[in-house]
């Protein structure tokens, strides 16, 4: 019975660990995905509060979707958003937004 329940809590642990988003995914995906359109580093991500980014990226980050989609000037990253990698990516995206907000203190390592 004790083995039971420690590999039960074992396997929920790491479920639940593997689960979570992180923030050197969300880095990885900003540099690959975001940056050749914006260029301008990571001054976008602290170009927005906390609060502000987490409401552009909640719910898989339809909000910075659809701002993306309705700007001409960002014709060439509608193909991105419409794919299916962007929700997956969202929550990465979105703590490491949040993470390196203006209001965090935070600021983003050089790479």
């Amino acid at each position: 019975m004790r083995k039971q329940i420690f590999l039960c809590t074992a396997v929920a642990l790491l479920l639940g660990t593997a689960m979570d988003a992180a923030v050197y995914k969300g880095r990885k995906y900003y540099k690959n995905d975001c940056r050749p359109c914006h260029s301008m580093g990571d001054e976008l991500s602290t170009s927005k509060t906390q609060d502000e980014w987490t409401a552009l990226m909640d719910n898989k980050g339809i909000a910075l979707a659809t701002i993306h989609r309705s700007n001409k000037s960002a014709k060439d990253s509608i193909e991105y958003f419409n794919g299916k990698y962007y929700p997956k990516k969202a929550r990465h995206l979105k703590d490491f937004l949040v993470e390196f907000a203006s209001d965090s203190g935070n600021i983003p390592a050089c790479d």
